[in-house]
């Protein structure tokens, strides 16, 4: 975990503030908010999990940017299905998870498999060591209604809550909002 770690902190420092620049005029961020999300992330023993509203494909690296910078961590981001090779690439080492390309279609299916099974420990094994989690609502651009990748990520956390892997998380609601989007 350290090297991956190592780089993506790297990669936050040196890579994104100068992607970011080419691609916004500025970011504002509320301060009174700010200070909230900073105090909860203080809160001892209790992982944050901020859920967000998708506008772009890019906003899982500006909230990560956002997150490191404000001294909180790196998150780790769970991403839909639909994304580019390149900025799958870059959304990995900035601590994008996937949903497995081989897991059954009905959110609801108790059997996932050997699939499922690997995300739930991998879900709960970053929720006690308190790293912050970023799930996505919905797809870019998709209808205001919960998309399946959410539907299946929001499980795991139902799971990892259930099963006591940690006894309670923080939501923390996210919205990005962009002039226009990218």
């Amino acid at each position: 975990r350290a090297p991956h770690s190592h780089f993506s902190r790297r990669l936050c420092h040196w890579l994104l503030p100068k992607l970011l620049t080419r691609l916004f005029l500025g970011v504002q961020l509320h301060r009174g908010q700010l200070e909230m999300v900073l105090q909860a992330a203080r809160t001892p023993e209790v992982p944050l999990v901020f859920l967000c509203r998708h506008q772009s494909q890019l906003d899982g690296a500006l909230l990560s940017f956002v997150l490191l910078s404000q001294g909180i961590g790196l998150p780790r981001v769970t991403v839909g299905a639909s994304t580019s090779p390149r900025l799958r690439s870059l959304l990995q080492r900035l601590g994008g998870i996937f949903l497995p390309s081989g897991m059954p279609q009905p959110w609801s299916a108790p059997d996932e498999g050997l699939p499922g099974a690997v995300l739930d420990a991998y879900v709960q094994e970053v929720l006690r060591s308190r790293q912050p989690l970023v799930l996505f609502l919905e797809e870019p651009r998709a209808a205001l209604r919960l998309a399946e990748p959410a539907r299946r990520w929001l499980l795991r956390l139902l799971r990892a809550l259930r099963d006591r892997a940690v006894p309670d998380v923080l939501l923390v609601p996210v919205g990005i909002a962009y002039d226009l989007a990218p």
